[in-house]
């Protein structure tokens, strides 16, 4: 099957809102219960993200009617929460697009692998951060290439644990 990325719509929000509730259940499910729960919600960000022109959806490229799969906002240049890490360093500090908020449907394999190939394709150099317990995120992250520089907090306090991919140059 083949996929598209693209910038979300408002029309997406039922959608992109049925895609976040499901990943929230996969990370209860997988031991992650402090992530995304009364002061880490997504959802309130959605409208102002698809304002700016940084939220993205991946969905069916051939499908005669198109099915968002997976939710990510992308945001080119600097970032607040990466402003300031302890416990590590970042390993570059030059022109870079966080990865914020990635959620999936379950149905699609290798999302990650598709939503970073999309990112760095547009900019070499990516930050992304996840909850301490979201082991699945680490796994995949670390398996794609991202290493991890140290600890971020996002704006409601809580600790994160930032990576970074550097695409060297040939």
């Amino acid at each position: 099957m083949s996929y598209m990325i693209r910038k979300a719509e408002k029309e997406d929000l039922p959608r992109i809102y049925e895609i976040y509730e499901t990943a929230r259940q996969f990370m209860r499910e997988n031991g992650n219960h402090a992530q995304w729960g009364a002061g880490d919600r997504p959802e309130e960000l959605l409208e102002d993200d698809i304002s700016q022109g940084n939220l993205y959806v991946l969905e069916d490229a051939v499908a005669d009617e198109a099915i968002i799969h997976a939710v990510f906002a992308f945001i080119e240049g600097e970032d607040p929460v990466y402003l300031k890490i302890e416990q590590g360093s970042w390993m570059v500090d030059t022109e870079y697009a966080a990865v914020h908020r990635v959620a999936s449907d379950g149905t699609v394999r290798n999302v990650l692998e598709k939503i970073m190939d999309y990112c760095k394709a547009q900019i070499p150099h990516l930050r992304i951060d996840t909850h301490e317990d979201n082991k699945v995120m680490q796994y995949v992250l670390e398996k794609y290439g991202f290493v991890r520089c140290g600890i971020v907090y996002v704006p409601d306090g809580s600790p994160r644990i930032a990576y970074e991919l550097l695409e060297k140059s040939e």
